[in-house]
């Protein structure tokens, strides 16, 4: 196995690493140690070329130093991805070369659960080294995370429609749902739970069809999701989808999701104002998951408790980040950014 470090003026450190007897070649950036050590799930898709993957893994483990700053968490931002379809490379060989990676990183970087990957997996890169969180066994298993990552995403949707409506009821409320994964199946369960009316759509088909019976889920193509008229829009798929051309498409009043890195510019959260919508930072958002994790690799007691002061807490700063910006008239991703910055700045003094 090859592990070769690749230069970043942005990142404390990234390394490319590659083994070819098991088809793998992935990247891992670890983005700041401030906090503690930098904690970030590990991502498999089937990327169009490297030099996409490794945008991606700068940009989420970035991401990831806002959202553990955001949640209050003593840990750093990383973030892993995998170069290939999960469905048909994934295999055991392939993640125990990947965990030797990270067991390479000597507890600089935590891995955990990420899209394309699942807790047996975790299991298997557990074999390799200690450094994985997500586990299903063991003192601190904290097991799947997207029952809580949807949680405190549900949070923030009942947050911007206490903002935009009024109040924080969703009965009768409709939500588009964009991605169907474990994250955005127990967000539709919570949102259906609570009196909302569904707009679904994913990549699967299958899924959607699964969505469609279980939530009474109104099925929309891929790109018509963005012009659906709903009430909130929940992106939780990739990133980069609220951009020039999706914004001016959106029929809704808010947007709170699980994706990660959204905005595709700065100047995109600046449209969403302009158009009068009002944005849930995603490091906010979707802290559910990594707090959840955070307990694994903290080695918490009572993670039951622990976990749900922790959302109440991260609901709390949602709600201070919205009301500041409603008060300055701005984005509220400057302020939660702002929010982030001084986190980070006193630590670090």
């Amino acid at each position: 196995m090859n592990i070769t470090q690749v230069a970043s003026a942005t990142h404390e450190e990234v390394y490319r690493v590659e083994d070819a007897s098991c088809g793998l070649v992935g990247f891992i950036a670890i983005h700041s140690t401030v906090l503690g050590p930098a904690a970030g799930g590990l991502r498999m898709r089937p990327y169009a070329s490297e030099d996409a993957a490794l945008t991606d893994v700068l940009r989420l483990s970035e991401g990831m130093t806002y959202k553990n700053a955001a949640a209050g968490l003593r840990l750093g931002g990383g973030k892993a991805v995998i170069i290939g379809d999960p469905a048909t490379l994934k295999t055991p060989e392939l993640l125990h070369a990947f965990g030797r990676a990270v067991e390479a990183c000597e507890g600089r970087y935590w891995t955990a659960e990420d899209m394309g990957m699942s807790p047996a997996d975790m299991a298997e890169l557990a074999k390799e080294t200690g450094f994985v969180a997500g586990l299903s066994d063991g003192a601190f298993a904290s097991g799947d995370p997207s029952p809580i990552t949807a949680r405190g995403i549900f949070n923030a949707v009942r947050r911007v429609a206490l903002h935009q409506f009024g109040d924080a009821d969703l009965t009768g409320r409709t939500v588009s749902v964009q991605g169907l994964g474990n994250v955005g199946w127990n967000l539709c369960e919570l949102l259906t739970d609570a009196g909302a009316k569904l707009i679904v759509t994913d990549i699967d088909t299958g899924r959607v069809d699964e969505a469609t019976k279980a939530f009474g889920a109104q099925p929309v193509g891929l790109d018509d999701i963005y012009a659906v008229e709903a009430d909130i829009f929940a992106p939780c798929a990739i990133g980069g989808i609220l951009n020039a051309d999706t914004i001016p498409q959106l029929k809704v009043r808010a947007v709170a999701g699980g994706a990660n890195n959204q905005l595709a510019t700065p100047e995109d959260a600046e449209r969403l104002v302009e158009r009068g919508i009002l944005y849930a930072p995603d490091f906010v958002a979707n802290g559910g998951g990594i707090i959840n994790v955070a307990t694994e690799v903290l080695k918490i007691e009572g993670r039951v408790d622990w976990v749900a002061r922790k959302l109440d807490a991260l609901d709390d700063t949602m709600e201070a980040i919205l009301s500041e910006a409603a008060k300055q008239g701005v984005s509220p991703a400057a302020v939660a950014q702002d929010v982030v910055a001084k986190t980070i700045k006193a630590r670090a003094a």
